[in-house]
């Protein structure tokens, strides 16, 4: 970094910028850890193992947005993919995690060889974007549907959880999540539900998990995994990116998180792409009122993800010594607003409503044949519809 580099980071900083990247990595891990903690649990993995995962995810975030976000002077925010993450919940337990991480590798190799070829959008125009929204929808409405059965579990607790929620997406909307689990671990510390002595102040210990590849996997989780990361992470957080006037070039952002996820796979990541939601917080005019130094507060959130990753054994215990139905409710509410968000695009366009909801439905069930899970399935029974449906029909224009 050249000797007048810093003076000028002082410089672009501000208590705001502080702010928004220190809010911008709590409000992504508060949401996705819940996520891969389950997903971990799911497929029996231990701590040391999901420690490691959380490790990869933390450490290549934070590479990726500090680099990015210095070269292009934009605050490009990387994080991993938390629909991906609920999606390994179902996934993860019908495959050995050395095949999960072939899978990952898998996945990895494609978001880079769509960054490199620079076939980003060639792509997205032949998966209608119908589809990609109901897949989305119909594998995160399997995890938050388990809100329920939280709910007579521990009803005080959840719904206490979720009014705070709600209350919190009236006045505060980005600090809603957070509000949700804040109330919950206290209600739950207060109901003698939640020790915490357990919980060590100890550093992150990465892990090696030597991949196999097998076609199941690769089916039901690699496949899956590509194709929940470009339409629920990268086509979003380059929209975020150019709605607030950053028009940065997209291969390059898809090519490095591609390879970091290559790099990373074999240490439990599971793949890190464009943010949205979290990058949505450095890049309005609360991060900073000068947008040219609004990148700043990205470099703070990878700062903040850096810490993170390095205790992230701190952060497996604290999750493990939190109630079940806490984690349930969490992610639950979590997922709602991109629940919604894939609901209301998926059927917005009248020709592809069918299809859209046949993938939503059979994504959504846990339908699994052959060893492969229902994204797949759901994404297999929307193209056929598609196809049978509207081969050669005219195009309808979209209910108003």
């Amino acid at each position: 970094m050249p000797a007048t580099a810093v003076p000028r980071l002082v410089a672009d900083s501000s208590l705001s910028a502080l702010v928004a990247g220190f809010i911008a990595m709590l409000t992504g891990h508060a949401s996705g850890l819940v996520l891969i903690f389950q997903a971990g649990q799911a497929a029996g993995l231990d701590n040391a193992l999901i420690t490691s995962w959380i490790w990869a995810l933390s450490l290549g975030m934070s590479a990726c947005t500090i680099g990015l976000s210095l070269y292009y002077r934009a605050p490009i925010v990387v994080a991993w993919s938390t629909p991906g993450a609920a999606l390994l919940i179902s996934s993860l337990p019908g495959v050995s995690f050395n095949e999960a991480i072939g899978a990952y590798l898998l996945c990895a190799l494609l978001l880079t060889l769509v960054g490199v070829t620079g076939s980003f959008e060639r792509l997205m125009r032949r998966l209608p974007a119908s589809l990609a929204s109901a897949l989305l929808a119909g594998i995160l409405f399997r995890i938050a549907s388990n809100i329920f059965a939280a709910v007579e579990a521990q009803t005080l607790l959840v719904l206490s959880m979720l009014g705070s929620y709600l209350l919190l997406k009236r006045l505060q909307p980005r600090y809603a999540v957070l509000a949700a689990l804040l109330v919950g671990s206290a209600l739950a510390y207060g109901l003698g539900l939640l020790d915490l002595s357990a919980v060590p102040l100890r550093l992150a210990q990465p892990a090696w998990t030597t991949p196999h590849f097998s076609f199941s996997a690769a089916i039901s989780i690699g496949l899956p995994l590509f194709v929940v990361a470009m339409a629920s992470q990268n086509i979003p957080g380059l929209a975020v990116l150019r709605a607030d006037g950053y028009q940065v070039p997209a291969s390059p952002l898809l090519s490095v998180t591609g390879v970091a996820s290559f790099l990373l796979a074999p240490f439990g990541a599971h793949g890190v792409n464009l943010a949205a939601i979290t990058a949505a917080i450095c890049t309005g005019p609360h991060a900073h009122e000068d947008p040219r130094k609004r990148y700043t507060a990205a470099l703070f959130c990878g700062l903040f993800y850096a810490l993170a990753g390095l205790f992230g054994a701190s952060l497996v215990a604290l999750f493990a010594a939190l109630p079940s139905a806490l984690l349930l409710s969490v992610a639950a509410i979590a997922l709602l607003g991109s629940i919604g968000n894939g609901l209301s695009v998926a059927m917005h366009d009248i020709q592809q409503r069918e299809a859209a909801l046949l993938t939503f439905m059979v994504s959504a069930s846990g339908l699994s044949f052959f060893g492969i899970g229902s994204a797949f399935w759901g994404l297999v029974a929307g193209v056929l519809t598609l196809l049978l449906v509207n081969a050669g029909k005219p195009v309808e224009r979209p209910a108003p």
